[in-house]
């Protein structure tokens, strides 16, 4: 994914958005590393713990995020520590996970890649 892509506006009332089912949830988390479910029901999401070096790290992090989510207009749940971040993401609208969610999971896992 370039960083272009990345930031790209996703304007996501031009899809129709649905559940996906726990075999597609399944399919797709396996492309996305780190990433696994949590929750069950309504609650379930999928989530992953990004670990820095510092505070001042996280916190970059914690803001590209916040950039990336805006632009897409899909906003995570984010858990903010000394050294990591948990990011968990569903979408509510469809009460389970949805290709929105698995788009930016690789959006954000792109931040890191950049840096590499």
């Amino acid at each position: 994914m370039t960083s272009s892509s990345m930031l790209t506006k996703k304007d996501w009332s031009a899809h129709a958005r649905r559940a996906l089912s726990p075999t597609e949830i399944v399919t797709r988390l396996a492309d996305l590393q780190g990433w696994a479910l949590s929750g069950d029901g309504a609650a379930v999401a999928i989530e992953k713990t990004y670990r820095f070096a510092n505070y001042y790290e996280t916190i970059s992090f914690v803001n590209a995020v916040a950039f990336i989510a805006n632009a897409q207009d899909h906003h995570p749940d984010l858990s903010v520590h000394y050294d990591r971040c948990v990011v968990r993401l569903n979408t509510h609208d469809v009460k389970g996970i949805s290709t929105t969610d698995l788009e930016c999971a690789a959006r954000f896992d792109a931040l890191l890649a950049a840096s590499e």
